[in-house]
């Protein structure tokens, strides 16, 4: 662990080129990130690739490829009806046919330029680039890999579990895996030794960031990933005393100054998930020198209690 918290790009520079591309990750270990974020979906023939989502309408040209019009389908997604193009009904030759695009083109529509400019990476290929961008920096950067919908892929025959553990064992490098899913990381639990992260938004399960709950979380899980309004520094410090590091999501420029990010150090936080790793890194520097200036700001860090 560095001394300030991990600086971890969220999803790439996602800020700054469409997320989930190598070109999004190369940019985000140049900007200096600690480690790089990644979602995991699988495709129909079991190989993980990096996605927000399983639905892929939003992130790729799904959409406008009449080849695949006949997969447009309606699937349930989170006790949700959604209709889309979904990546376990593709191969991965499949989905290498289709280009990745920026997924909200309304809030970043610079990142628009790159669009269908790059396809959608495979986790190894994403392991690959942070081992040789590793050996030419000459520094350690790690990798925090979110798995998603994992119970659905498990119930159509699609276990996430092995083709992930097989990549993380050809490539070696520091790995955090985050889910929400319990259920997935209890079972993850019994086959791994990696540091796992229990994921835990505002809206979600916040039973779980009580004293209790955290205390129930330590016995399967190394941290908890929190999104950033459940902040408060007796919650960091109750996550502590149970053991548990500390991650939070997600900071991005459009919303969030520098305060924000040096208001979450100050509350203890152990790791800060960012869309723009440049402007975290030097909230950062300028926390540790003293010299930031220092207001009110955007993100309400509660009172201990």
């Amino acid at each position: 662990m560095p001394e300030h918290p991990l600086v971890i790009a969220h999803r790439g520079a996602s800020g700054y080129r469409p997320e989930h591309t190598l070109a999004s990750y190369r940019l985000a270990i140049a900007l200096g990130a600690d480690h790089v974020e990644l979602d995991l979906v699988t495709t129909r023939d079991g190989v993980l690739v990096a996605r927000h989502e399983h639905e892929l309408s939003r992130t790729t040209d799904v959409a406008e490829r009449s080849r695949y019009a006949d997969r447009l389908t309606t699937r349930l997604v989170d006790g949700h009806e959604v209709t889309g193009w979904f990546s376990e009904d593709f191969t991965l030759a499949e989905l290498k046919t289709l280009g990745a695009v920026e997924r909200q083109p309304e809030l970043r529509p610079r990142n628009t330029r790159y669009d269908r400019r790059y396809d959608v990476p495979t986790l190894d290929e994403v392991l690959a680039l942070v081992v040789d961008e590793s050996r030419r920096l000459g520094r350690g950067i790690g990798v925090c890999l979110e798995i998603k919908n994992a119970m659905h892929f498990a119930s159509i025959g699609l276990p996430v579990e092995e083709p992930l553990l097989a990549a993380l064992a050809a490539h070696r490098l520091p790995v955090h895996v985050m889910a929400f899913e319990q259920g997935f990381l209890r079972s993850l639990r019994g086959r791994t030794g990696l540091p796992l992260v229990q994921l835990v938004g505002a809206t979600g399960r916040v039973d779980l960031v009580t004293g209790t709950g955290l205390r129930r979380v330590a016995q399967y899980a190394d941290a908890v990933g929190l999104e950033k309004d459940l902040v408060s520094p007796g919650l960091v410090g109750s996550a502590h005393e149970a053991g548990l590091e500390v991650f939070v999501w997600t900071l991005r420029d459009e919303v969030d100054s520098i305060e924000d990010a040096q208001e979450l150090v100050d509350a203890g936080v152990d790791g800060l998930i960012t869309d723009h790793p440049d402007t975290t890194l030097e909230a950062l520097r300028l926390h540790a020198s003293g010299t930031g200036r220092r207001h009110t700001s955007g993100i309400r860090i509660h009172a201990a209690t």
